[in-house]
């Protein structure tokens, strides 16, 4: 079978395993859409824009759904507190009961699925699906140019910045580092490139454009997203990047601690030069050629 019919039998199986075409998933009065709704809004509520990005919805479609929640007296709409043009939902008392049924009727549908099956086939199940899990989670990144004064770019930055405080031996303040300031990083000076996975930053890598060569900088992913291949993708599109600006060269340094980083660089392609720059935490220094 090949690999497109092979995908397309999997999603039939396991919508028809799931329930996701009965009216009553979990035999309660509400669609598999319905109940998902509910498990995303959780005990703390969500802003409705940020439902609509994490599960990619149609504007109208979720509205309907939230109509339908609110109509059972499950949900309430009302404005965020810091901003009234901001629509945040939150579940009622009603709310919360019917969560905690659908959590504990989630549970016995997992275990009925586990049940028939003796520990082997238990175990290649499970680790079968931690396989499938990351791999759809690493087809459902996308990567953006945006603006390194974003709000999402300027998390990543903080992220980025936090962690190499912790991880350097000598800690990180980024004003002694060779600058990376939001017009460096702006077109046609440069660029930053933000990952994104189910509408939340999960990375970041920017490009320095110089006359002669380019300068990757920023370059970061979020733990609990590591292994699923956004760094190389950061970096082979800030490559593209390069390329489209007729950039011959590309250098970056890195230092000694980041052994994953080292790792990448030199599996895509990267060589260690000398010394380029006098940059204070850097061990190791690359280029490649474009």
């Amino acid at each position: 079978m090949n690999p497109i019919a092979r995908i397309r039998s999997f999603n039939r199986t396991v919508t028809r395993q799931i329930g996701a075409l009965d009216n009553h998933f979990l035999g309660r009065d509400r669609s598999l859409g319905a109940s998902r709704l509910l498990f995303e809004i959780g005990p703390r509520g969500s802003e409705i824009r940020q439902l609509r990005s994490k599960l990619d919805l149609d504007s109208g479609y979720l509205s309907r759904l939230l109509r339908g929640l609110e109509s059972q007296g499950l949900i309430r709409t009302n404005p965020a507190s810091r901003d009234a043009r901001v629509r945040r939902v939150m579940l009622t008392a009603a709310g919360r009961r019917e969560l905690a049924v659908l959590n504990r009727l989630s549970d016995a549908a997992a275990e009925s699925l586990l049940e028939p099956l003796n520990p082997k086939q238990r175990a290649a199940l499970t680790t079968a699906m931690e396989a499938v899990e990351r791999l759809m989670l690493a087809g459902a990144v996308r990567l953006e140019v945006v603006d390194p004064e974003s709000p999402a770019a300027q998390y990543c930055l903080g992220r980025y910045f936090e962690e190499l405080a912790a991880r350097f031996d000598m800690g990180f303040d980024p004003g002694r580092s060779i600058s990376a300031a939001a017009d460096e990083l702006t077109p046609p000076h440069g660029f930053f490139v933000l990952a994104l996975l189910q509408g939340e930053p999960i990375g970041c890598g920017a490009l320095k454009c110089h006359e002669r060569h380019g300068e990757v900088k920023r370059m970061w992913v979020d733990a609990s997203s590591r292994g699923l291949g956004v760094g190389k993708r950061i970096l082979e599109r800030l490559e593209q990047l390069a390329r489209e600006q007729k950039l011959p060269l590309l250098r970056l340094e890195t230092n000694r601690t980041l052994k994953e980083a080292q790792s990448l660089y030199k599996t895509s392609g990267y060589r260690e030069v000398k010394p380029f720059n006098e940059e204070p935490y850097a061990h190791h220094w690359f280029e490649k050629t474009l």
